[in-house]
This record gives C-alpha cells, structure tokens and sequence, in this order.
C-alpha cells in the first residue's frame, strides 16, 4: 500500500507524518518543512512560511488531510470547497498552489485566474461558462476582481454565472470548487448578487486571513 506520508521531491523523500499501514498521523512541523522546500521549488529561494501565517496554514493543513476531529472544531465542512480571503499580497494564491501537494493521492484542482476565464467569454462566448460546468476541481483565483464579461455586446456577469454551476455540480455530484478572494463578503454579494452569495455559503468554507496581514510581496 502507497504511504501517503512519504513524498519524493528531486529523489530526495520527506516524511510528513506516519502510516501504519490503516490509519495516518500527520506531523505538523514536518509538514511546515515540506511545505517551505516545496514552495521554494516553485516560487523561487525568496519563498518563506512566516511564523504569523501558522494558524492559517494549521486550518489548510487539517481541510486537506481530512482531520475530521479538527475540521469540526474550527467549523471546516472536508466536503465543502475552501474560500481562502484576506488583503492583497498576503499569500493566498501561493498557498492554494502549494497546499495541495501535501496529499499527493487525492483528486488535484486546477488553480486559474478569473480574470483569465473573463477574457476567454470575451473571446468566445457561453462555452467557457460550460467549459466550466465539468467534474473537474477547479480553485478560481482572485475571485471578484475580475471585469465584466461582454461578448457581442452583451454583459455577464461570468464567473456568477460559473459560481452557479459549480454549486449544482456540487449538490448533485459532490464536485469541490475552491477559491481565493480580497473582498469581504458584502463586497462578494454587491459583485455576485444575494443569489449567488446564498450558494457560496453552501459550496465554500471560509477561511480569512486578518486584514493587517502584510503584503509579502513588498
């Protein structure tokens, strides 16, 4: 049986927890070691797990491992996507690209700029919208920012629309969406309308970092 807690990078093995070979036991601090040589590989050596993000990163960590006990004590539904908030530079989008290597054998998302999904409505109408209505994990980076859709002339409001279809894929097919946002959540229903707020709720976990968090990129 493949252990789950043994991960190969560059031929090199790191052991973020124990497998007995029934049940996994996943250390934290081995993780954090993981999780900083991963991220140096894929953003550069100036990549860092500041000590402030932690608590934020614990919560990731206990959602992507299924750590039933601590999903319910921070109020995590494993089922549900995750939402990942906070201000700008923060690290939300590095760490929905890094998170998930931690669990090698589960189904992988494809993270993507929603600006990026707006621009291919632009270019070729309704079919990215369906494009989008497909069983594959999808995170949807920098949720609401993104401008409005126009395709012949017409307006859409395109990723409310994908918002929409991911939340049917999600009750009837149990199908996760993940994203990341800046705005808080009267800023999401302004943008996305009450209707779409309603079924955000139901398709997403929360998980915010405070809003004084320093901008990393600076």
């Amino acid at each position: 049986m493949v252990n789950p807690c043994k991960i190969v990078e560059e031929h090199k093995t790191y052991d973020i927890g124990t497998f007995d070979g029934k049940e996994v036991t996943y250390d934290f601090e081995k993780i954090l070691i993981y999780l900083d040589v991963k991220g140096k590989m894929l953003f550069g050596n100036g990549f860092k797990i500041y000590e402030e993000d932690h608590p934020i990163i614990l919560k990731l960590c206990h959602y992507f491992i299924k750590d039933k006990a601590n999903c319910e004590k921070n109020k995590i539904d494993p089922d549900k996507g995750i939402l990942l908030s906070g201000p700008v530079g923060c690290g939300k989008t590095s760490l929905m690209i890094l998170l998930k290597n931690i669990v090698p054998l589960q189904k992988p998302y494809i993270l993507i700029p929603s600006r990026n999904i707006v621009f291919g409505f632009n270019h070729i109408g309704y079919k990215t919208i369906e494009d989008y209505g497909c069983r594959q994990f999808f995170c949807f980076d920098d949720l609401g920012v993104e401008p409005i859709g126009r395709h012949y002339g017409k307006d859409c409001n395109v990723m409310g629309e994908i918002l929409l279809s991911r939340h049917e894929l999600f009750i009837n097919h149990h199908i996760k969406t993940h994203g990341t946002t800046n705005l808080n959540a009267e800023e999401l229903e302004d943008l996305y309308g009450n209707r779409v707020r309603s079924r955000m709720r139901e398709l997403f976990n929360l998980i915010a970092f405070d809003q004084d968090t320093n901008d990393k990129r600076k």
